[in-house]
């Protein structure tokens, strides 16, 4: 039968889509791209913020039309909106066929049998199972690069963050698991691994009884194809002497390290529940900084959280004016039914939210392109991702930039280079966010 896929939200979503994918394939259903002729449609859901859940709702909808033409025969949701709203989807959705929890992804092929008799499948684990799934993903990426999904859940609950009511207390992957799919992403071509989950410098506490990312970043780099490996979502907090000097010393660790710190002034810390203050921000990052000089810092921001004053708010600015973090996002405060925060009082007006983020995002646009400026002359190695339309022209990315969410370098080079490539490239300018260079 031929299926469409839509994937929503984190990269993290992305992998269990890839899981799901790779289990239908192996039964022989055809993935295709075009809704008009598919037979089977599965949406997987983000919730994590408002503008997520309208996406996920609107999805659904729009692919409920084509259950009314009458072509589509199963239209499954799964992810974190049919954790959540099961029941909601269920009732008032009637063209839904199947609804997976965050945990039943594995049962994706089980369901559409079922679906395909005529029968509605809600299908909820406990939320803190961890799905084992012995079929292969398949990377839906590019090849050249893929997403380890190293843990499930989080334990440290936010007081803004609905992720473990849907996703469950932090479990990590077992290690061996790990590495056997890393090994056969490797030997399909894959020559970045990116680390991922809600938080990664636990990994381990809870199998190991200690925090194990060290160690299995090392066995990760036995593994020969790959030739760069990246580490996202890392708490401040988590970061140990040891995490530091394994991404020192090892080679394929890329110097990029994505910190989730959300705010700077230490009430809105303690509101939001986080575990560091202000003055532990800062001495990890210029640790970092200190260790390894050429490292790139990525962070988010959370502005408008209730109760935050305008002083608050500049002192924020102050921070990431000192800090001149090389990558950044700002998210407005969206609160979420059934966290603490939504609950909270002094919440604050959507056009006050979206100035304060505003003013936030042209400081660090300045901070970006002067940082982008400084590139120009240095020699980096790039990561080649496609060739530009009729141009003697790459675009790929350095150390410096996760795909999709940091910026490119653009190559002029007579060269035939493929998709996966590396290639020395020295700077020799700065669009905005983006760089341009030459082969070396």
């Amino acid at each position: 039968m031929n299926i469409l896929f839509v994937s929503l939200g984190c990269d993290k979503n992305l992998v269990d889509t890839e899981v799901m994918l790779g289990l239908l394939a192996s039964r022989g259903h055809q993935m295709i791209d075009d809704e008009t002729q598919a037979d089977i449609i599965v949406v997987n859901t983000c919730c994590f913020i408002h503008d997520a859940k309208e996406e996920s709702i609107q999805t659904i909808l729009e692919m409920a039309e084509y259950k009314k033409e009458g072509r589509l025969k199963v239209l499954a949701v799964t992810g974190c909106l049919a954790e959540r709203y099961r029941n909601e989807i269920v009732e008032e959705i009637p063209e839904v066929d199947v609804v997976l929890g965050t945990a039943t992804y594995d049962k994706i092929l089980e369901a559409i049998d079922e679906a395909l008799t005529g029968r509605v499948v809600v299908e909820m684990e406990d939320i803190d199972a961890l799905p084992v799934v012995n079929t292969e993903r398949l990377v839906t990426t590019g090849g050249h690069f893929a997403y380890l999904k190293i843990a499930e859940g989080c334990d440290k609950h936010c007081t803004y963050c609905i992720i473990p009511k849907i996703r469950g207390n932090f479990r990590s992957v077992p290690m061996e698991r790990l590495v056997k799919e890393a090994e056969y992403l490797a030997e399909q071509g894959v020559k970045e691994l990116i680390l991922v989950a809600q938080e990664t410098t636990l990994y381990g506490m809870d199998i190991y009884g200690e925090k194990s990312l060290p160690r299995l970043l090392r066995e990760l780099c036995k593994i020969p194809q790959l030739r760069w490996i990246r580490v996202l979502y890392c708490y401040p907090e988590e970061i140990t002497e040891e995490l530091i000097q394994v991404i020192k010393e090892e080679a394929k660790i890329c110097n990029y390290l994505d910190l989730p710190i959300q705010h700077a002034n230490d009430t809105i810390l303690k509101r939001m529940g986080r575990r560091t203050s202000k003055q532990e921000l800062i001495d990890i990052i210029g640790k970092l900084r200190q260790e390894m000089p050429d490292i790139t810092l990525r962070t988010t921001l959370i502005t408008g959280f209730p109760g935050e004053t305008k002083e608050q708010h500049e002192e924020l600015m102050e921070f990431v004016d000192q800090m001149e973090f090389d990558r950044l996002g700002v998210f407005t405060y969206s609160p979420e039914e059934d966290t603490p925060a939504a609950e909270m009082p002094d919440q604050i007006e959507e056009s006050v939210k979206e100035d304060r983020q505003a003013e936030l995002m042209e400081l660090q646009q300045e901070i970006a392109f002067e940082k982008a400026d400084a590139m120009i002359g240095r020699e980096l190695l790039v990561m080649i991702e496609g060739k530009v339309a009729d141009e003697n022209a790459y675009v790929g990315r350095t150390y410096k930039d996760a795909p999709n969410v940091d910026g490119l370098i653009f190559v002029n080079t007579e060269e035939e280079l493929m998709s996966g490539d590396f290639a020395k490239v020295k700077v020799s300018g700065a669009l905005e966010y983006d760089l341009i260079g030459g082969i070396v």
